[in-house]
């Protein structure tokens, strides 16, 4: 797997790529996490797949957005639909956890998204649940701070206890506090990250309906749909998995055991292995 960089008008991205010629999977990440949240889920999947998850200006990228770039949830599902275009991906089948499953969403409503040939919803932010669950409500309040104090702020979460709370990664993911500390990098770290990750957040809770409005067009959405959730998330209710797979006139609803929101951290295997068959089962309506 090579890592690369793409200029978009937003700034410069990094992305994953595993190259080959076979279908193309594109998988998105959520706040305060970067492309390596799916590096095990690629193991598997890239035997046979083309394999691109790029790293967006959540709040763990490296490379610090222009000024004047949109870190709205609009403006960020713009820059990942800008980002498929400059590669040139087509019948892409686009994969989202988290709030990568928010960016995912607002791609299945917009027409221009004509590359976009399937989706995964894994566990994801819908309805009225954005940003997700206390974790989310936390950052919310935290973005109101200044870039400088949200620093500090952030600083105690280089501590594992920290880490774990329940207001932090603690119910995101059973596993992946390995993970989680390496997101936290370049927060912790660099100024101009964070000035971008409070950017994102003021503009989040500026619209925290987003979701509700965007749930209303998705019967819309008229290619194949699969939604993927954890049995055991206590941050994504259960009951929306089962909500969006009903409203996807082609979607289905399948459920992983022992595992929170994260799955690509808890259950990363098992998680390829559905998207695969998903991929490689005929495309019949329900």
């Amino acid at each position: 797997m090579t890592m690369r960089e793409i200029e978009l008008s937003a700034g410069t991205i990094e992305y994953r790529d595993t190259g080959g010629t076979g279908p193309t999977v594109v998988l998105l990440h959520g706040l305060l996490m970067d492309a390596s949240l799916w590096d095990e889920s690629i193991a598997v999947l890239s035997a046979e797949h083309r394999c691109v998850a790029p790293t967006l200006p959540f709040g763990a990228h490296r490379r610090a957005m222009r000024a004047e770039a949109d870190l709205s949830l609009p403006g960020i599902a713009r820059l990942v639909a800008e980002f498929l275009d400059r590669l040139d991906l087509d019948d892409v089948t686009l994969v989202g956890n988290d709030t990568g499953g928010a960016l995912v969403q607002l791609l299945m409503c917009d027409t221009e998204a004509a590359r976009v040939g399937r989706v995964v919803l894994a566990s994801c932010d819908a309805f009225d649940n954005f940003p997700p669950g206390l974790t989310g409500k936390t950052l919310l309040l935290t973005g109101k701070l200044s870039p400088r104090l949200f620093g500090l702020f952030m600083q105690q979460m280089r501590l594992r206890p920290v880490r774990r709370l329940r207001i932090a990664f603690g119910w995101l993911t059973k596993r992946g506090d390995a993970a989680t500390a390496r997101w936290l990098a370049p927060i912790l770290t660099r100024a101009e990250i964070r000035r971008d990750t409070v950017r994102m957040l003021r503009a989040a809770a500026a619209d925290t309906d987003i979701l509700l409005a965007t749930a209303e067009m998705l019967p819309g959405f008229d290619r194949p749909g699969l939604v993927v959730w954890a049995s055991e998330d206590r941050v994504m209710p259960p009951d929306h998995g089962r909500r969006l797979a009903e409203l996807l006139p082609w979607g289905r609803l399948v459920e992983i055991g022992d595992s929170y929101t994260l799955i690509p951290l808890d259950q990363p295997a098992e998680l390829a292995q559905v998207i695969r068959e998903f991929i490689l089962t005929p495309e019949t309506a329900r």
